[in-house]
Formats: C-alpha cells, sequence, structure tokens
C-alpha cells in the first residue's frame, strides 16, 4: 500500500514493468557496466572495484553512496563473503534499498478536507506539467480537486495550468497577472472549503533558488495557507528535472531552507541515465521520493515505491 495525503492507496498493477521502462536508460547503462566489470574475471580485486565505482558513479548515485558501498564490498571480501558477480550485485542493491527507505516517511494524512498540496521547483522543471498530472490521479482516484494558479509572474504560467484544467475537467482560481500570488491563494482556500473539495494544488511561480526576494514570497504563502486552513500546506513538494543530475541537489537544499520542503517530485527520468539522483536525493537531504515522472501521458507520473524503484534496476 502507498500511503498519501488521503491515507493508503492500492498498490497499482505493473508498476515494476512500467518502471523498468520508465528508467531504461538508467538500467541499461548502470548494469552493463556492472555487468562488463565482472565479464572474465574470477577475483574481486582493485580493478574490479574501480570499474564498479565508475558504474555507480556515472548513474548519479552520489560519492558518498558509492563510498559506502564499496567499502562494503571490501569488507566482504576480506572476511571471504563475497566472492562472485551474484552476492556484489545483492550488495549493491541491498545497500540502495536502505538509503531510499531510511529517508521515507509517510505523508501526513488529512482527515478534515481540503488537503494544501504546494508544488514549488524552478522554471523547467516540468513544475505545472506535474500539477496537471497529479490532479488527473487525484480526480481518478475520487477526489474533488481545486487547481491555484498563484504563479502570477507569467501569464503563460497561468494560461499553462488552465489549460490542464480543461483536459482533466477541474476547475483553476486565478486572478489576472502580477497579482499577488498569497491573494490567489486566499480565494483558492476560502473556495475549497465552502465547496468542501477534497485537495487544492497550489502552483507557485518557478524560481530560480538564488532570487532571495521571490524565496520570501513563499514563505508567505505558507503563512496565508495556515491563517485559513490550519495545518497548511499539508505538503511541499519540490519538482526537480532528473536531467540535471547533482545540479538538482543544491537547488533542493534552498527550496528546502525557505519552503518546508517535505517530499520531492522527480521529472524526466525517463530522458536520463542518471537515474541514480533519486538515491543522491534521498541521502543527502533526507528527504521522501513522493512520485517519479518517465514520460509525456498523464498517467506516467508514478507514486515512488523504494523496493519496485530497486527492483526495476536490477530484475531482467
Amino acid at each position: 500500500m502507498i500511503q498519501t495525503l488521503f491515507g493508503p492507496t492500492p498498490q497499482e498493477p505493473n508498476l515494476l514493468e512500467r518502471l523498468k521502462a520508465g528508467i531504461q536508460k538508467t538500467r541499461s547503462g548502470m548494469m552493463e557496466r556492472i555487468e562488463d566489470a565482472f565479464s572474465g574475471r574470477k577475483a574481486i580485486d582493485a580493478d574490479l572495484l574501480e570499474e564498479l565505482e565508475y558504474a555507480l558513479i556515472t548513474a548519479d548515485i552520489g560519492v558518498r553512496t558509492v563510498n559506502e558501498i564499496l567499502e562494503t564490498i571490501r569488507q566482504r571480501v576480506d572476511r571471504s563473503m563475497a566472492g562472485d558477480a551474484v552476492e556484489v550485485k545483492a550488495l549493491i542493491r541491498d545497500h540502495l534499498l536502505e538509503v531510499l527507505e531510511a529517508s521515507d516517511r509517510p505523508s501526513l494524512v488529512v482527515s478534515d478536507p481540503p488537503a494544501v498540496l504546494m508544488v514549488v521547483g524552478v522554471n523547467g522543471s516540468g513544475k505545472t506539467t506535474t500539477i496537471g498530472k497529479l490532479a488527473h490521479r487525484f480526480k481518478s482516484e475520487g477526489r474533488s480537486v481545486l487547481l491555484c494558479a498563484a504563479d502570477t509572474f507569467r501569464a503563460a504560467a497561468i494560461e499553462q495550468l488552465e489549460v490542464w484544467g480543461e483536459r482533466t475537467g477541474i476547475e483553476v482560481i486565478r486572478q489576472k497577472t502580477g497579482a499577488d500570488p498569497s491573494a490567489v491563494l486566499f480565494d483558492a482556500l476560502q473556495a475549497a472549503r465552502a465547496r468542501k473539495v477534497d485537495c487544492v494544488i497550489v502552483d507557485t511561480a518557478g524560481r530560480l533558488h538564488t532570487k532571495a526576494n521571490l524565496m520570501a514570497e513563499l514563505e508567505k504563502m505558507d503563512r496565508t495557507a495556515k491563517r485559513v486552513i490550519p495545518g497548511a500546506p499539508h505538503e511541499v513538494l519540490l519538482v526537480l528535472d532528473a536531467t540535471t543530475g547533482q545540479n538538482g541537489l543544491e537547488q533542493a537544499r534552498k527550496f528546502t531552507e525557505s519552503s518546508g520542503v517535505t517530499g520531492i517530485v522527480l521529472t524526466k527520468l525517463d530522458g536520463t541515465a542518471k537515474g541514480g539522483i533519486v538515491v543522491a536525493i534521498a541521502r543527502e537531504l533526507n528527504l521522501p521520493i513522493r512520485y517519479i515522472g518517465i514520460g509525456e501521458k498523464v498517467d506516467d507520473l508514478l507514486p515512488f515505491e523504494a523496493d519496485k524503484f530497486v527492483a526495476s534496476l536490477f530484475e531482467s
């Protein structure tokens, strides 16, 4: 079962197969390098460990985690507890799963709707598209949803969200370009409470993490949400583009400092061979991965499950 803002939801059928297809570039790149490292070798020696290190680093798993994996392998070899490719791959798999599970934590279940979900991220990360896909997912689960167009800095952002609103049959609360984002949020939350809506998904301005005044706007929105709905926002999701690799880590750190990020949505995993960034983010930021994007279709945003993700990397 997957824990969400609305409590546990049933596991999706064929999730593992969809993950395998969605992260094929990472899967093939990393596993082929690992297989090549073992090809023709009988002993686990320094040269083999160096090739394993290269395979894991190029998948963007993160230096810290890679060093831990290699040290574990060395210790097991010294104790004659690991001697072949099968055992070493099992060690790598177990460690990746341990890292991902260590950062996982359930969403805060909202028993008194509306649940308020704020979505943040830099321009180009796929933030508004993610909102549209989340809205589609919640509605398909039988939830009533309201979208809040609080990215008032760009007219195109409001229009893009309205396109998603039309596509999914969900109302968008908006004001004119340049309006105070917190005022739009106030209107949306008041409307949601009056209409007994289950969930409000809030779009925010895609902003560079170096712009302090824009980050302060997020803090103001957070205060506004709490005044209207006690405890809101119940989830703050940071959307990161997987193709940016390690650069995404610095973005995430800045957003976490100013907006209380509670989870990550990693988009465009299908477009990179560096899908190991999932592990690096979980490890370095101690934040759960909530959803991953594996394609452009409306249902290509999948709930993240650590065991299924790791299995999709290693199982044929």
